[in-house]
């Protein structure tokens, strides 16, 4: 397996279409990785929730991904793709796809349907899905208000680590910080993935962040992490407490999703990403 030593802010990105027809616009995607870089960011995830990537069908997902990669090869970006949200078998084709066109990591979600209830149930699932991506870190999704996927995260992670040769960690998107801490450990990769917690989740120890407003405003998440990082604690709840005030704000304007778009269109308008598609548009 290839190695992967990230570091920093990697941001979850949208999936841009065409403001005409809705179709996917792969021609933003080169301009919107420049923006990226030169705000300091240094990653980007496809697919995720962000990206819309459960709304996509599989050949707009491989579409999607080739693209990045080929701009993020360009402008020495970490890519990660997120293959799952769909069928097994579209599981395995993503994740198969992920390592021909050399992704840098995969992320997972489990299974949404038939959902695993135990630890043991959803390690012996991606199990299943990361062998077909074998030379790839592998990284699981955790997203419990969305998957209803509750299992415990710490007790997950020492059982995936024995069983899924080539697993790294998880993109950790709760608010129980307790949980999220207690995960950390030397030679894991944990991502967190709330926007709204991350000056507690810098002081506990987390370097490493998948956050939707790093398109928007990766300015605020920068002062933070360096305000905790210097010992400046009151500067850096300050600065939490104004992106926290701007996520409200952005919120104003429909769900995550869309009102996210939303303001990343007002921000950048030269970056063609168009609407959200249905259903989140209802």
């Amino acid at each position: 397996m290839k190695g992967f030593n990230f570091k920093g802010l990697m941001a979850p990105v949208f999936t841009p279409y065409s403001t005409q027809n809705g179709d996917v616009n792969i021609g933003a995607i080169e301009p919107y990785v420049q923006m990226l870089k030169a705000n300091q960011v240094e990653g980007v995830l496809v697919n995720g929730t962000t990206g819309e990537g459960m709304l996509l069908n599989t050949s707009e997902r491989m579409l999607v991904t080739e693209a990045w990669r080929k701009s993020c090869k360009d402008y020495e970006i970490t890519m990660m793709v997120q293959i799952g949200g769909a069928p097994f078998p579209d599981v395995v084709q993503l994740a198969e796809h992920a390592e021909r066109i050399g992704a840098d990591a995969v992320l997972c979600l489990p299974e949404l349907y038939f959902k695993p209830k135990t630890c043991e149930k959803l390690v012996a699932y991606l199990k299943e899905v990361a062998k077909h991506c074998p030379n790839t870190p592998f990284f699981y999704y955790h997203i419990p208000m969305f998957t209803d996927v509750k299992v415990h995260m710490p007790t997950f992670l020492s059982m995936a680590e024995k069983s899924i040769d080539n697993f790294c960690g998880i993109k950790y998107t709760s608010g129980d910080l307790e949980e999220g801490s207690a995960c950390l450990k030397e030679g894991r990769t944990i991502f967190l993935g709330a926007d709204t917690i991350l000056c507690g989740a810098v002081a506990s120890g987390f370097d490493s962040f998948i956050m939707t407003t790093l398109n928007i405003c990766p300015e605020m998440a920068i002062k933070i992490i360096d305000n905790i990082n210097r010992g400046a604690v009151e500067d850096a709840r300050a600065e939490q407490r104004n992106l926290n005030e701007r996520i409200a704000s952005i919120l104003e304007h429909g769900d995550w999703v869309t009102a996210m778009k939303k303001a990343f269109r007002e921000r950048n308008p030269a970056i063609e990403i168009g609407q959200t598609r249905p259903p989140l548009q209802f």
